[in-house]
């Protein structure tokens, strides 16, 4: 799927003061993505702070990015769950004329074997009337959906067209390029590896960062998907400090705490979840100003 090649950026939920969701700030965090030149973009995915938000608050964001994005690029969803039973309802009931695949995260807590994490996804994929890009986090789910079964899932259902691969295992993800299906899709989940998951033959990542600095990380991307190594990594560096620094006291903190630099919106997330404290605060300012500075 050429559409999901590139920079997808897992978009956030910006809140206002009163914890209700911020649906102006949503549409400039969405146009400040776009202009940045992000190829697609990802809905209620984890850094959405999906778990928080009632069905009536999944809603409105879904409207509200369909509405702003208004067909410019690629829409990806993200419908997993570890009730099969709820993921396949939600899939066959829902309208999903206006998104190009689901993001399906594996089944977290319930820690199931290979052989579960098969027999969800496939009841995923015959579910689901648009392409399904798995999604391995083992850091969040607490089980690892090894290469075996990803290509066992790839090679047994057509519309199973891609996996975020979350492990932050440049060896794992190497193995599942070098075995995939050819046109199967290795996208990276991590931002600090994903330039070299594109040089070993990936497809692009599906991003945090891209979304608060979309021109520099989206060029770096495209860069290493042209082989221009060199500059890309160029870019790497200049932005690995940030990258480290937004997942330093959890995502979306960080992330959260760039856009109220920028100006985007609020930094308030709702509990469990805290905005980050005052001393990695003033250390994502400076790196933010140096950026807007610089560019």
């Amino acid at each position: 799927m050429q559409s999901l090649i590139g920079t997808g950026v897992a978009l956030v939920t910006p809140f206002k003061n009163d914890f209700t969701i911020d649906v102006e700030a949503l549409k400039s965090i969405v146009n400040f993505s776009i202009y940045g030149g992000i190829e697609y973009l990802v809905v209620l995915g984890t850094t959405a702070e999906n778990a928080t938000l009632s069905a009536e608050e999944k809603e409105l964001v879904i409207a509200t990015v369909i509405e702003v994005n208004a067909g410019r690029l690629p829409l990806v969803l993200g419908v997993g769950g570890n009730n099969t039973l709820k993921v396949v309802e939600e899939l066959r009931t829902r309208d999903l004329s206006a998104f190009e695949a689901v993001l399906s995260v594996s089944p977290y807590y319930n820690k199931p074997s290979q052989e579960g994490i098969y027999q969800h996804f496939k009841a995923v994929s015959e579910a689901s009337p648009i392409p399904v890009i798995l999604y391995n986090v083992p850091g969040r789910t607490s089980s690892n959906m090894l290469p075996s079964t990803v290509i066992r899932l790839a090679n047994d259902f057509e519309n199973i067209v891609a996996i975020k691969e979350a492990a932050g295992d440049i060896v794992q993800a190497m193995q599942l390029i070098k075995d995939k299906p050819k046109d199967f899709l290795v996208i990276s989940g991590d931002d600090m590896i994903a330039l070299p998951i594109v040089l070993a033959g990936g497809s692009g990542v599906i991003s945090v960062i891209g979304q608060g600095f979309p021109k520099e990380f989206s060029e770096m991307i495209r860069l290493g998907l042209n082989r221009k190594v060199d500059d890309a990594y160029k870019l790497q560096y200049l932005l690995a400090d940030c990258i480290d620094m937004i997942f330093e006291q959890g995502n979306p903190a960080g992330i959260k705490e760039v856009f109220k630099i920028l100006g985007l919106s609020e930094n308030v997330l709702r509990l469990p979840l805290v905005p980050v404290d005052e001393s990695l605060s003033g250390r994502l300012e400076l790196f933010v100003k140096k950026m807007v500075k610089n560019s």
